[in-house]
């Protein structure tokens, strides 16, 4: 399926649910990041991200933008936004709420940026995990542009807890990227710890300072070598406002 039809699929199934959903929750946040062991491009960067996340009766929604500086004023924005459709909210399929495995989706997601767009769809699911106030799994076909089409398998999840009386929460993905004659099998690992300042410095919105861990092997299907190791690992130091 071309990218310009299955952006108009996507858009049919998800624009009409869209402009009726009502928000059952949302939430924005923004988040500073800033590193100095990055291999693929300008070694030191900052970042600046903005996320919405919300539920809806119809699904739910995850959108964030990234603006990205570098040392060498190499500054550039990626964004991307998954739509998923509950399978029960529209009626077709309602699992049991309380089991492991506890709502099904149509998943799909855009990714865009200045030099591609990228397009995917599959499914997904929610999994109910102690302790973890969410764990995730989708699976897509990617549609990509100027690539060859490959499969993608991405977990997420947020596990909050309390340590000598603070609060943290330990949240993030990993993604799968399957071989292709035009890129090497790919993995994105990366999470954050967030201490939560919030009651600290006496402030109404969560507030978070912490670490972001990032561990890619062959990044961007990029396959490592002696002489250009993609298999990227760097730590930034965070700051997050939830609002």
């Amino acid at each position: 399926m071309q990218i310009k039809n299955l952006l108009i699929f996507i858009g049919l199934i998800t624009l009409p649910l869209t402009l009726t959903a009502k928000p059952l929750w949302q939430e924005a946040r923004i988040t500073y990041l800033k590193g100095s062991n990055y291999l693929v491009g300008d070694a030191k960067r900052q970042v600046i991200t903005v996320e919405h996340a919300m539920s809806t009766t119809w699904g739910d929604s995850f959108f964030f933008l990234d603006h990205m500086r570098t040392e060498n004023n190499n500054n550039s924005n990626y964004a991307e936004w998954s739509p998923r459709i509950s399978l029960c909210k529209v009626e077709a399929v309602c699992l049991n709420e309380k089991g492991f495995l506890s709502e099904l989706f149509f998943a799909s997601t855009i990714e865009m940026s200045s030099q591609s767009t990228h397009l995917l769809y599959g499914v997904g699911a929610n999994f109910k995990v102690p302790y973890f106030t969410f764990f995730q799994l989708n699976a897509y076909k990617r549609n990509n542009e100027a690539l060859e089409n490959n499969w993608q398998l991405t977990a997420s999840w947020l596990l909050p807890f309390s340590l000598f009386g603070q609060n943290f929460v330990y949240d993030g993905f990993i993604d799968y990227y399957d071989k292709t004659a035009d890129q090497s099998l790919s993995r994105n690992f990366t999470s954050q710890l967030k201490w939560r300042v919030t009651e600290l410095l006496n402030l109404q919105d969560p507030v978070y300072l912490g670490f972001e861990y990032v561990r890619w092997k062959n990044k961007f299907g990029i396959e490592s070598s002696p002489l250009f190791n993609t298999n990227e690992s760097n730590i930034n130091v965070l700051f997050k406002w939830h609002f």
